[in-house]
């Protein structure tokens, strides 16, 4: 199984290259999608996440609760995506080339916490259902990722099994997925929050076994 967020945050206080390497791996796409979510473009997306980690690096042994240290860099990126916004739009009023208003400007650099929030969440869910086994992985992606879901018999071919045992064997797999989700805090922050997920149908069904 795939080490905790503590785990990952406490070897890296240790000096673990390994450890740090799986951190940002495991964040590097929530990282990046906020600054690009506030309107920066590619390179300033990519100077945001390359300071968060930087930040992160500083104050490892600042991070009070690692358990959650994906709320830690969600709330980094959206404080450095601001700030490279706002000098990005000083630097572009100087110059006389930005014709926004000060209010369109307020509109896309604040990130609301809801959002954000779903932003988390969607990489926990992702970031598990990548951790699962092979034929786990692809009976849920059919499940749940595609617009239309396949018939039984046609998942059944898919994943070499036959039509009787797609039923059990999805419950086997949203099993797997609550425990994955479970360790990364998924549920707790959901209960904490009361907020509505992004696929919260697909955590009901991780928790319950059913539709």
């Amino acid at each position: 199984m795939e080490p905790s967020d503590e785990a990952l945050v406490l070897a890296c206080r240790s000096g673990d290259a390994a450890a740090w390497e799986t951190l940002i791996a495991r964040y590097q796409r929530l990282v990046f999608s906020i600054p690009r979510r506030v309107g920066l473009d590619t390179d300033l997306s990519a100077e945001v996440f390359q300071q968060v980690f930087t930040i992160l690096l500083e104050r490892l042994d600042q991070i009070e609760r690692p358990m959650y240290i994906g709320a830690w860099l969600a709330t980094t990126a959206r404080r450095e995506a601001r700030r490279v916004r706002w000098r990005e739009r000083n630097s572009s009023l100087a110059l006389g080339l930005d014709e926004h208003s000060d209010d369109d400007i307020l509109d896309t650099a604040l990130l609301p916490d809801e959002v954000l929030l779903r932003l988390e969440e969607q990489h926990k869910i992702r970031a598990a259902v990548a951790a699962l086994d092979d034929r786990c992985r692809t009976l849920l992606t059919l499940l749940f990722y595609q617009p239309e879901p396949p018939a039984y018999a046609d998942i059944a071919v898919t994943i070499g099994a036959t039509e009787g045992s797609v039923g059990p064997t999805r419950a086997r797999c949203l099993q797997k997925l609550r425990r994955l989700l479970d360790a990364a805090g998924f549920f707790a922050m959901y209960f904490l929050t009361a907020v509505p997920l992004y696929y919260y149908s697909l955590a009901k069904m991780a928790a319950g076994g059913k539709g």
